[in-house]
């Protein structure tokens, strides 16, 4: 039996096993960068693993905030989801058309609204297909099952809250992006952002903690290693930023299958932050603290 709560991943194997249980639902959570041109639900219906329903992070997101996919309100966030079938007493698994990548994030959005039945498919859709597991077209739906959101806010951080951490000696700050997005080499994908990061924050770009032929996470120690030597203390709180707030959550996920309960995502993350104002940047490697 996998413990949802602790461990957080189920395998490919697992769930071709346990498919079919009644209390197990599946979720696609892909998602796209806008200039990549591709629509992840598109991409669903073209194939999906079999039972599987559509998680839009676009849609499913605050309606009135000029961010990009935000954390809706709670009532907004069950309306959604119990439409999809996704509610009080499942066990969800999380996957996305890339590997590791946006599942994560939609794994944490279930935590932040207290479901704490919820796993990733370590390998996502990819590792499903190069095992040559069956999948289906279309759309699939299930019927409509109550979700009641207990939103915790220990999970989440803001503007403010980032701002008002700087220089101190309690919460960490580590980012999920690429070194060159980090340290202000390259430029942003989206227009008119700064360049830089989050200043004293950390850098570990997701990818690093992911076998790059399997799309799946690398074993905890080398992932406890990795935090380790990007100067990150495991024993104090962390919060996970990225561009968007999607890869965060891989971050998110590493931590929490390390044990690390003090973490939290800072949902506006780059795309908040490097906004033309007065935040403060840093470009530059990091700096071990």
């Amino acid at each position: 039996m996998v413990d949802f709560d602790k461990n957080a991943l189920v395998t490919t194997g697992w769930l071709a096993e346990n498919l079919t249980a009644p209390d197990l639902r599946v979720v696609d959570a892909s998602y796209y960068l806008p200039r990549e041109g591709l629509d992840p639900r598109r991409e669903f219906e073209a194939q999906h693993i079999p039972g599987s329903v559509f998680f839009d992070i676009d849609d499913i997101c605050d309606p009135d905030s000029d961010l990009p996919h935000m954390l809706p309100p709670p009532h907004i966030f069950s309306s959604k989801v119990r439409r999809l079938g996704l509610g009080d007493g499942l066990r969800l698994v999380i996957y996305d058309q890339r590997g590791i990548w946006s599942a994560p994030r939609v794994w944490w959005t279930f935590r932040y609204f207290g479901h704490r039945e919820v796993a990733v498919l370590d390998g996502g859709l990819p590792k499903w297909l190069n095992e040559g597991r069956a999948v289906a077209e279309g759309t699939e739906s299930n019927d409509e099952r109550h979700f009641t959101p207990r939103a915790n806010s220990f999970l989440l951080r803001d503007r403010d809250q980032v701002l008002s951490a700087l220089g101190g000696n309690g919460e960490q700050v580590i980012d999920a992006r690429a070194r060159g997005r980090f340290e202000g080499r390259d430029p942003e994908p989206r227009e008119g952002m700064r360049s830089g990061h989050i200043p004293g924050s950390f850098n570990l770009p997701f990818g690093e903690i992911i076998d790059q032929s399997s799309q799946t996470f690398l074993d905890n120690q080398e992932i406890r290693s990795r935090f380790e030597a990007e100067g990150l203390d495991l024993s104090r709180p962390v919060v996970a930023s990225c561009g968007s707030g999607v890869t965060a959550g891989v971050l998110a996920l590493a931590l929490h299958r390390l044990g690390h309960r003090d973490t939290a995502v800072y949902d506006g993350s780059w795309s908040e932050w490097g906004r033309p104002g007065d935040t403060p940047v840093e470009t530059g490697p990091a700096k071990q603290q």
